[in-house]
């Protein structure tokens, strides 16, 4: 019987001998992720233990890769991690920690970038989930007053951490440049009065798709956009394109919410459905969703025509897809194809910080002009846009009387 936080963790066992090739650290603000590269599938054993704090892991049939260091630093809430010989056919991997943790592990199956890895992922256990948190980017213009709000937009880079998304012929990984750009696009949204950004992810580490969705909706954001570069095998097609959810996405995403509703999180504005009937829940669902993806065509066209400006639109029409970010019930959600990284030419200008900057704004500029479209009541903005609709009426009744007409 296995007892306190200490745990047992099998998978299927391997007739060979298995390789840990490399370990990796990636910290995050909430939450730390070791990956042991593995050469394939492994059964391993997996314990959380106290005084002092620590992961052990003894990965059964396994050994070090020859001139791999046995002691590797850490981060996070990771001090170190320690490899070596258990017994003649075990290796034995100790992660020693800076704060008691929550863990879990699993084995992830190879894919494009990676082989086997094994994965601990580590959280507080006085933090705040994951799913709670999103950074805020400094402010600098002049927002709300006392009787308005600010709009919040949730900035998402895509990828991060373990996970590097789309590579450049060169080199370039999705997930960095992104990051640069997400930042740049908070930094306009900041100095746009009325505005404020958050940040889903702030470095170089890994958020899940639906925690991306989430933190957006505990910092109750009035628009959600995912920032990607993307990658095809054809590397002579370039150009930017803007997704948003399919309705068949949405109405999977309809069915998720309505079978877990008593366990689902109040809908922005109040609304819950964890006390209303079946045909009620699908009512006030099916409205929450429908005003959402009404508003993110609007937005998405508003964006899409703004990248048409400043470059090459790949698909000149807005696009629609079963992305996970996307499936928010009550937040519009917008995914934008900044350019095609598998292009040589594009894969060099995204590392450019002039035009990470030049792709920002305008994604800036085409969320600002749907906003003052369509102003949220009770916002900072509502209040600018109805100020700038009577100086424009003011200007063209004094240009009318000029005329003499």
């Amino acid at each position: 019987m296995i007892r306190g936080l200490a745990f047992l963790l099998l998978f299927a066992t391997s007739a060979q001998a298995v390789e840990v090739r490399d370990a990796r650290v990636w910290a995050g603000p909430e939450s730390t992720r070791v990956v042991l590269d593995l050469s394939g599938r492994a059964a391993h054993q997996f314990s959380v233990l106290k005084n002092p704090d620590r992961v052990v892991v003894d990965i059964r049939g396994a050994h070090l890769k020859k001139g791999k260091y046995a002691t590797i630093a850490g981060s996070g809430s990771v001090k170190q991690i320690r490899l070596g010989a258990r017994s003649h056919s075990d290796l034995r991997i100790v992660v020693d920690l800076s704060r008691r943790v929550k863990a879990k592990s699993f084995l992830s199956p190879p894919n494009h970038h990676y082989g086997y890895r094994l994965v601990i992922d580590l959280t507080g256990v006085d933090a705040a989930a994951p799913a709670q948190v999103a950074r805020e980017m400094p402010v600098k213009a002049e927002h709300a007053p006392p009787d308005a709000r600010d709009l919040v937009i949730a900035v998402d880079a895509g990828h991060g951490g373990e996970d590097p998304g789309a590579t450049g012929k060169n080199g370039t990984h999705e997930k960095n440049v992104v990051l640069a750009i997400a930042k740049q696009l908070a930094q306009q949204i900041n100095n746009e009065p009325g505005m404020r950004a958050v940040l889903i992810r702030d470095g170089d580490y890994f958020v899940t798709l639906r925690d991306r969705m989430q933190r957006a909706r505990k910092q109750q954001a009035d628009l959600f956009v995912s920032v990607h570069a993307d990658s095809i095998r054809d590397r002579a097609v370039t150009g930017s394109s803007v997704y948003i959810l399919s309705q068949k996405g949405a109405t999977d995403e309809a069915s998720r919410w309505l079978a877990e509703r008593e366990n689902a999180a109040d809908l922005v504005g109040g609304v819950s459905l964890d006390n209303k009937d079946d045909v009620l829940a699908s009512v006030l669902l099916d409205l929450s969703q429908t005003a959402a993806l009404n508003a993110s065509q609007a937005a998405a066209n508003s964006v899409l025509h703004r990248l048409d400006q400043i470059g090459e639109i790949r698909k000149r029409q807005v696009q629609q897809a079963r992305f996970v970010v996307l499936k928010s019930p009550d937040i519009p959600s917008m995914l934008v194809e900044t350019a095609y990284i598998s292009n040589p030419g594009e894969e060099q200008r995204l590392r450019d910080r002039l035009y990470q900057e030049k792709i920002a704004v305008a994604i800036h500029q085409g969320l600002k002009d749907f906003f003052y479209t369509n102003p949220p009541a009770g916002t900072r903005v509502a209040q600018l846009a109805a100020q700038r609709a009577l100086t424009t009426r003011a200007v063209a009744a004094a240009r009318f009387n000029g005329s003499g007409g």
